[in-house]
Formats: C-alpha cells, sequence, structure tokens
C-alpha cells in the first residue's frame, strides 16, 4: 500500500491542549485524514514530535530536529507523499530566529525529503498562529511577543519556498487557529477543520501522476 507522510510537531501528533494527552486516533487530524485516504490505496504514517523544530538545537529538549529524522524515511518504500508541517517551535525565545532564518531550516528539511520524493509530492504546511496570551506563566512561557510576530510572518516565507521548489502548500492558519487553553495547540474542531482543508488539498495531489 501507498503511504503518505505526515510530519511534523505537537500539532501533528495530536496535542490535547492544557495537557500531556494525545488525541485519540480518528479525532486529530491525521486519523481524520486517514479514513479519507485508505479507500484510495492509501495510508498514513504518523511522525509527530513534540517540541520538534525544524533545524534548531533545543536545550532544554534535546533530539528534536526534525532534520536528523528525515533520512530514516529514505529506504522505506511506497513514500507517495510527505506533508510536512514545522516551524511552531523555531519561534521560541531561546532560537531569537528572524522569519527568514526559520524558512530556511523548513527549507532544508524539503530539500532532505526532495532526495526521494517529487518536489510537487511534498505539502509544506505552515503551522497556526500562536495566541496573544501564549507567553504567559499559565501557557508557554518558552515563546515571548517576539515569537507571536515572527509566527505570523511564517505563511508568506513558507509560500515563496514552496513556489520557488515546486511545492504543495497550504497555510494551517486560513483554516484553524489555536485553542484559548494554551494559545499554541489545536482543539478537536481545530483538528477537523485542518483535516478537511488537508483532504481537499492532498486529493488534488493524489489526482496528479505519482
Amino acid at each position: 500500500m501507498k503511504q503518505i507522510l505526515a510530519f511534523g510537531d505537537s500539532n501533528t501528533w495530536g496535542l490535547i491542549p492544557g495537557t500531556w494527552d494525545r488525541y485519540p486516533e480518528y479525532v486529530r487530524w491525521t486519523g481524520i485524514l486517514r479514513k479519507a485516504v485508505l479507500p484510495l490505496g492509501f495510508r498514513i504514517l504518523e511522525d509527530g514530535v513534540c517540541g520538534r523544530t525544524t533545524v534548531f538545537d533545543d536545550p532544554g529538549r534535546p533530539l528534536r530536529r526534525g532534520i536528523d529524522s528525515i533520512p530514516r524515511y529514505k529506504d522505506i518504500e511506497g513514500i507517495s507523499l510527505v506533508i510536512l508541517m514545522l516551524g511552531t517551535n523555531d519561534c521560541k525565545k531561546v532560537f531569537r530566529a528572524v522569519p527568514e532564518q526559520i524558512g530556511c531550516g523548513l527549507e532544508q528539511c524539503v530539500r532532505q525529503f526532495e532526495g526521494f520524493v517529487p518536489p510537487e509530492k511534498i505539502l509544506v504546511v505552515s503551522p497556526i498562529l500562536l495566541g496573544s496570551d501564549v507567553w504567559k506563566p499559565e501557557k508557554d512561557p518558552a515563546f515571548d511577543q517576539e515569537s507571536i510576530r515572527v509566527n505570523a510572518q511564517l505563511r508568506d516565507v513558507y509560500g515563496k519556498i514552496a513556489a520557488k521548489r515546486g511545492n504543495a502548500f497550504l497555510a494551517a492558519s486560513d483554516y484553524a487557529q489555536a485553542s484559548s487553553v494554551d494559545d499554541e495547540h489545536l482543539n478537536a474542531e481545530g483538528h477537523e477543520r485542518l483535516a478537511a482543508a488537508l483532504i481537499q488539498k492532498v486529493s488534488q495531489m493524489l489526482l496528479s501522476p505519482l
């Protein structure tokens, strides 16, 4: 069976806002997408890691650079399409990265995937927006107000990268928003809304030659 790789961070893993728990399979967007593509002969490979960045080393959460995990998929047969959604954690204040630096990290990940997946079969997804209170102590003080500003610019940066490289593009922030519980993660409705957009986009991508 052909496979679609969903590669991302905690919003791909399905973290329930305000907890360390995970949404059930068919509540998170990856599971909703799984039900949609299974009749077409595809299955979803879920690879969401909480705290994952593109290329940045987080001293408090080591071994979470996305680029280091990509080579493991090179020899896995049947990966026909990749959904790549990273960038939220790159906005943390510890990195002090500008949007263009985060875009550079994203592009390095894209380039790795292009080593074994055609560019047009890579769907670059810019992340949802961080809420205005995400930085508060009761939410996630790893972010600050500059993080919010940087995060808001990733949509345009990622869109330009995808256009340049011939990748597909979707802005998650056009369809879903962070829960008010933590201003960072999708609630169940957000997963459903994002899944609907991804189902439409992925279906279009699968209609073109693989």
